[in-house]
C-alpha cells in the first residue's frame, strides 16, 4: 500500500513538472533590458496550436493604444486583448521547443517568426522573435 501511494505520488509530481515544461499559461513579459515589466500576455492551446493575448498592459500611459502600426487584421485593434501569438506548434524534433508561429510586437507592428522554450523546470520562458538570422530573445517569467 506504502509503495503504491508512493509510486502514485512520483507520477503525478512528474507530470505536473512536465505541464509546467509547455508555454501554456500566464506569463510575465520582461523588455529586453531584462528589468522593466510590460505585460501579461496568456497562452492557450487548442488542438495542439498555440495563441497568445495580452492580459494586462503595465505602463498605465499605453492602457487605451491601439495597433495602429499593425498591417494585418489587427489594425487599430486595441493593444489590451490583442493576440500577438499565432499558430505556434511543438516542434517534432524538440519537444522542448514549440515554433512555426508568429509574435506581433505591438509598438512597431512588425510580425516575427517565433521560438518559445520554457526554462528553469517551466519558472521562466525563452521567447525569441527572428526575421532570418537576426533574433532577439527575451525571458517571460511564469505568473501562474
Amino acid at each position: 500500500m506504502i509503495r503504491t501511494v508512493a509510486a502514485l505520488t512520483l507520477a503525478l509530481s512528474s507530470v505536473c513538472a512536465m505541464a509546467q515544461m509547455t508555454p501554456v499559461g500566464l506569463w510575465k513579459t520582461i523588455d529586453d533590458d531584462g528589468k522593466t515589466e510590460k505585460s501579461l500576455v496568456r497562452i492557450t492551446d487548442s488542438g495542439g496550436v498555440l495563441s497568445g493575448a495580452i492580459e494586462k498592459i503595465f505602463d498605465v500611459a499605453k492602457q487605451d493604444a491601439k495597433c495602429d502600426k499593425c498591417a494585418d487584421d489587427r489594425k487599430d485593434k486595441p493593444v489590451l486583448g490583442l493576440n500577438i501569438l499565432r499558430n505556434v506548434r511543438q516542434d517534432a524534433d524538440d519537444k522542448t521547443v514549440w515554433g512555426g508561429g508568429e509574435i506581433l510586437d505591438p509598438n512597431n507592428g512588425k510580425t516575427y517568426k517565433t521560438r518559445l522554450k520554457p526554462v528553469d523546470g517551466g519558472k521562466s520562458m525563452e521567447m525569441r522573435g527572428y526575421i532570418g538570422f537576426l533574433y532577439r530573445t527575451q525571458v517571460w517569467q511564469r505568473v501562474e
